[in-house]
């Protein structure tokens, strides 16, 4: 299935997800080069809320570029199949391998501002990140390492530790609560 086949078969969990799957659409419709990052205005991206399990704990990086906790994903650069680039991303940047979809469709959808910034000594203008993710499930005992010029950590938290280290508002209020208060026990 297609990025814009799981987009539109998607179901949204609340009023932000139906605004930004209308807003991602309309973008899709007007850029054929929505997968790909040289489009600056924005581009589709792909995420895994990875949780363990007994769904106690979430996987998450430490993001050089946010300083922030946060969860794993990347560019499309290109690549349709969504749900690929989510777990191609979950290797590269944690080392898990092993990681098995809980569905093949995505489990959340949002639209993210990112601020202008430099990467690679280059600067990257404020834009738009169409962003798709999809549950994964991962053993705890699995293998960890960091990502250089991505992220210097990787740990798996309970969601008390999540809300202590997040230091990005938005990303707690509305991403990681809504994916913890859907996928994880104990919230």
């Amino acid at each position: 299935m297609t990025f814009l086949e799981e987009l539109r078969a998607y179901s949204p969990w609340n009023e932000q997800e139906a605004r930004d799957k209308a807003s991602m659409l309309a973008f899709a419709a007007r850029n054929p080069d929505c997968l790909l990052r040289e489009n600056l205005a924005g581009h589709f991206t792909a995420s895994v809320w990875v949780v363990n399990p007994t769904r106690t704990k979430t996987l998450m990086v430490y993001h050089s570029l946010y300083q922030s906790w946060s969860w794993i994903g990347g560019h499309a650069d290109g690549e349709a199949d969504l749900a690929a680039v989510a777990l191609r991303e979950l290797a590269e940047e944690t080392g898990v391998t092993g990681g098995r979809l809980v569905s093949p469709r995505p489990c959340s959808l949002e639209q993210l501002f990112v601020a202008g910034h430099e990467k690679r000594g280059q600067y990257v203008p404020c834009h738009l990140h169409f962003n798709l993710t999809w549950l994964v499930e991962a053993e705890e005992g699995t293998p960890l390492r960091p990502c250089p010029g991505e992220n210097t950590g990787v740990r798996w938290l309970t969601p008390a530790q999540v809300r202590g280290m997040v230091s990005e508002p938005w990303m707690l209020s509305r991403v990681y609560e809504k994916l913890m208060g859907r996928y994880l026990t104990g919230v």
